[in-house]
């Protein structure tokens, strides 16, 4: 009796031994200021499940080189949150996880964010999915609208539109201005506010493979004309022209009347600037049909981890409504379509128009994102600049248009 009660021990003990052995931690890598969002999704799933997530914040500038030296060295995380906009590059570099079996799998994979997906695939194999989504909307000032006659709940749906709410708003004098947009160096905030203003009416800057440059359109040049007009009249602040991202949000201080911004700033307004009565609706095209940048975070998996299905257990924790909501709660937009409405229900409802952002909402597709449009001495930067601010635009196209595509032709 004693004998089979010291055997029933032991393989009692020995089953919790293999149940404690087999619980996986996970190392994620992740950004800088990626926010609260992450960090409390991270915090729900170690507390409701037996692996466990340990994230190490990377500062944003070195993330890309420093995922890219720790592969090479052997050290790198299970797991990364990386800028959508660099997978494809990562991927036909070999260096992560094929996730398309077992994505199409998930019965709400369609119901994803398509740009995410879209920017997660390359040669039609999957290996990013979406954690975080981010797109640019349209912000107006209700209280600067009131003072300056114009209806403060009514949406302006045309450029023509906002530039005459721009005029008048101009006239209630001193620094008050009708507009803003950071300029100067910063490509990423005019690739995500400025580029929608051609996507909505059919124009791109790059082909759909991203092997051709097409900046010189008609769209393209009447969108500079806009901007054009509107630093020519005034209506936006002097500082603008050497703001290189800085001052991006520059809405919140209240003498600003109109800005493109993210939706992120929908969260930020609420609950760190209540004072702003705002109202935010879809970037309007140089033809008045809505478009959108689609930003934010893709999910990858370094190529031969040995946690593969703990880490598809916490991407499908994140995915779940659970998951969702507490990323929701805390200014990240749902990345499940099928679900969205019943996640953001009861938060803010300005929310639903970055929600609806996700629709219309492009990325540009190319393995050399960084050298054409982020990089601060990088083509794109220069032309909007150089087409904006400058006294030769049909120079700045020509030379801006020749040297994308000279960056492109060199990396194929």
């Amino acid at each position: 009796m004693i004998k089979r009660l010291l055997l029933a021990t032991s393989v009692a003990t020995l089953c919790l031994a293999s149940g404690a052995s087999a619980a996986e931690k996970i190392e994620m890598w992740v950004r800088t200021g990626i926010g609260d969002a992450f960090k409390k999704v991270v915090e729900a799933y170690n507390t409701s499940h037996e692996n466990q997530v340990v994230a190490t914040e990377v500062p944003f500038s070195e993330l890309v080189q420093k995922y890219a030296t720790a592969i090479a060295g052997g050290q790198a995380p299970d797991a990364l949150s990386m800028d959508l906009i660099y997978t494809p590059a990562f991927a036909a570099a070999g260096q992560l996880e094929d996730l398309t079996d077992w994505a199409k799998q998930l019965p709400y994979f369609n119901s994803l964010s398509p740009s995410h997906v879209r920017l997660g695939t390359y040669q039609d194999r999957i290996y990013g999915l979406p954690l975080s989504v981010e797109t640019s909307v349209f912000a107006w000032n209700k209280d600067l609208y009131k003072k300056a006659g114009l209806d403060p709940e009514k949406a302006p749906a045309t450029w023509e539109e906002i530039t005459a709410n721009a005029e008048k708003i101009r006239k209630l004098g001193d620094d008050t201005y009708g507009f803003y947009f950071s300029g100067g160096s910063c490509g990423g905030c005019m690739i995500f506010t400025f580029t929608p203003l051609v996507w909505g009416a059919g124009a791109d800057i790059l082909s759909e493979d991203g092997k051709t440059a097409t900046l010189d359109t008609p769209q393209m040049r009447k969108a500079v004309d806009i901007y054009r007009n509107m630093v020519k009249k005034d209506l936006v602040p002097a500082g603008a022209a050497s703001d290189n991202g800085v001052n991006f949000l520059t809405f919140p201080n209240g003498k600003i009347g109109q800005q493109s911004l993210g939706a992120f700033a929908i969260g930020t307004l609420v609950t760190q600037h209540p004072e702003i009565n705002f109202g935010v609706t879809l970037i309007p095209s140089v033809d008045g049909k809505p478009s959108s940048f689609a930003g934010g975070d893709n999910f990858v998996i370094t190529k031969g981890t040995k946690r593969l299905d703990a880490v598809k257990e916490f991407l499908e924790y994140i995915y779940s409504m659970d998951g969702q909501k507490v990323m929701a709660k805390y200014g990240s937009l749902p990345t499940r379509g099928d679900i969205a409405e019943q996640v953001l229900a009861g938060l803010d409802p300005r929310m639903q128009v970055g929600l609806k952002a996700i629709a219309v909402a492009k990325t540009p597709y190319t393995l050399q994102f960084n050298d054409l449009i982020n990089s601060a001495n990088g083509p794109w930067a220069t032309f909007t600049n150089a087409a904006i601010y400058g006294d030769d635009v049909d120079g700045a196209f020509s030379n801006a248009q020749s040297e994308m595509q000279s960056i492109i032709d060199s990396g194929q």
